[in-house]
């Protein structure tokens, strides 16, 4: 069976991968036409590869010149460990180049020869090439079309042949191409590396006197205030939880006290920072977050896209990774009543 398709932990190589690049934007998979039922369930897109792999890529990416993106990553399917740092790292040095990718310097002394050494070869300014290699899409569409990638090894050697200059940024050890049965191996460790953990966390606050209340950080005109010891804003108190609790280090009671003065009438900006900060210290990144705030009043949803740009630049994460919503509780119970309102929040940590 071709690797690409092999399991690891109950899953093809493919998947592994395609689960690093579907949160960035749109995916496109070139596989074998035999193959395409494989992915059929899958939020990909599928074009037929070619005889070379060069065959295969312009497959890839004249299937999207009908739409076409500013940018495009073009990534070997069998490195499923690849970092999201360097996926990340790609794509912001292609704000200022044409083409970039990844590389990790050659460290090891370099021989020539067959049976037995012949000779030594300087290592200085040599990479280990990896993927994935971020182009401007229009560029490499027409170094392909133009015929450079035909004896290219890679889209690197593609660009460079049709006059590109390309960025390199820093790759990584675990961004492994599985190539042997020993990868495998390897590749499993590090997939069972990338640990996940789920937190929720739940506020409330009566109202009280005041004119306005602070949700997600957005101070909102209301014709009362909440009743609280810090700024009273619910939304960053159950996400500070939610990050406490799926660290399993308590709550955010127990890291800020509500009896200590110094909290009193606090910004909740530094409860959400210092949860953040301690799932960074542990080792985890955030993949994303949803917040469901519950009230009849006031109405949250002209505030929505604030409060969701709010978290992320606190929480230093990319907007789409925030999900905000609101309910009312069709005049039920307290929050019917207008006596309060609270948030309940979910979160998902994985290990960097």
């Amino acid at each position: 069976m071709p690797k690409q398709w092999q399991m690891i932990g109950g899953h093809s190589v493919a998947w592994h991968t395609l689960a690093r690049f579907a949160p960035v934007g749109r995916v496109v998979m070139v596989v074998h036409t035999d193959d395409v039922g494989r992915v059929s369930d899958w939020p990909v897109e599928t074009v037929s590869g070619g005889e070379t792999r060069a065959q295969s890529v312009r497959a890839g990416l004249e299937h999207l010149a009908s739409d076409p993106p500013d940018l495009v990553l073009i990534h070997d399917i069998a490195r499923a460990t690849c970092p999201a740092s360097i996926i990340a790292d790609v794509l912001a040095a292609l704000a200022d180049h044409k083409a970039v990718a990844p590389g990790v310097p050659v460290s090891d002394a370099l021989w020539a020869g067959d049976e037995f050494v012949t000779g030594l070869q300087p290592r200085d300014g040599l990479f280990r090439a990896q993927t994935p290699q971020g182009f401007h899409f229009a560029e490499i569409l027409n170094a392909h079309r133009f015929g450079f990638a035909e004896n290219a090894a890679d889209d690197v050697a593609a660009a460079l042949l049709a006059g590109i200059p390309v960025k390199i940024v820093s790759g990584h050890p675990d961004n492994l191409k599985i190539t042997t049965q020993a990868d495998f191996a390897r590749a499993a460790r590090l997939l069972e590396r990338h640990e996940m953990r789920i937190g929720s966390g739940y506020d409330v606050h009566r109202f009280g006197p005041g004119d306005h209340v602070t949700l997600g950080g957005v101070k909102i005109p209301f014709d009362k205030g909440v009743d609280a010891h810090s700024d009273g804003d619910v939304v960053m108190h159950a996400l500070s939880d939610a990050i406490y609790g799926a660290l399993a280090e308590g709550d955010i009671g127990q890291h800020f006290p509500p009896t200590e003065a110094a909290w009193k009438d606090t910004d909740s900006r530094i409860f959400l920072a210092h949860a953040a900060a301690r799932a960074a210290l542990r080792g985890y990144k955030i993949a994303n977050l949803d917040v469901t705030i519950l009230a009849e009043a006031p109405k949250v949803a002209p505030h929505n896209q604030a409060m969701r740009d709010n978290l992320a630049q606190t929480l230093g994460i990319d907007v789409g990774q925030v999900g905000i919503k609101a309910t009312t509780t069709e005049k039920l119970g307290p929050f019917g009543r207008g006596e309060g309102l609270a948030a309940d929040a979910t979160i998902l940590l994985v290990r960097a």
